[in-house]
């Protein structure tokens, strides 16, 4: 599968003002600044089609962006990073309620991405959410982040924890070694041709 283009679609505040679209939908979930926009922008080729920023807790709403291959199109949501504390309670219980809502209604949504970071043990928050995650039947794909941090070896090491722990397929991805990008675009066309 080769990406022949991607766009911005929207960003919306809920569910409720995502539009309807007939396409595979994968939802991309981790903590604050794990690194879920540069994953979208490698992936796409297009250095400044996310934003990023190195100031966690930026991405506030449900962005959508249409991928189209050589094969089939899907959609990336961007939605806020879980674990970032600097904002009041009462936006953060917000956040939660439309977070819940998008996973557990969007109706073509095919599986989520759990980013983790390489550089870090598997955090606490993370593990809640791919508790919940398994207790709603959501299906789930890890991805270890920044790996280009880390050795070799230690990538090897942390995908092998993280597959024992969580039960689940994790790939490793990294911003300046591109040759981990072809195997999640294969992960994800085995997702969207189920």
């Amino acid at each position: 599968m080769k990406i022949k283009s991607a766009k911005f679609l929207i960003s919306s505040p809920s569910l409720a003002q995502c539009p309807e679209l007939n396409l595979a939908e994968f939802a991309l979930l981790g903590r604050s600044n794990v690194g879920k926009s540069t994953f979208i922008n490698i992936l796409v080729n297009q250095l400044k089609l996310a934003k990023t920023s190195n100031t966690p807790g930026k991405t506030r709403l449900i962005n959508l962006f249409e991928i189209t291959t050589d094969k089939k199109s899907f959609i990336l949501a961007d939605l806020p990073g879980y674990g970032y504390a600097k904002v009041s309670k009462n936006e953060q219980e917000s956040w939660q309620k439309n977070f819940e809502n998008y996973l557990l209604n969007r109706k073509n949504l095919t599986s989520t991405i759990q980013f983790i970071d390489a550089r870090h043990d598997i955090q606490k928050n993370d593990i809640i959410m791919q508790n919940w995650l398994k207790f709603n039947n959501i299906p789930c794909l890890n991805i270890l982040t920044k790996c280009d941090y880390v050795s070799r070896n230690e990538v090897n090491k942390k995908l092998s924890i993280l597959e024992k722990e969580f039960q689940n397929k994790a790939l490793a991805f990294s911003s300046k070694d591109k040759s981990y990008k072809d195997n999640v675009l294969a992960a994800l066309e085995g997702l969207i041709e189920g």
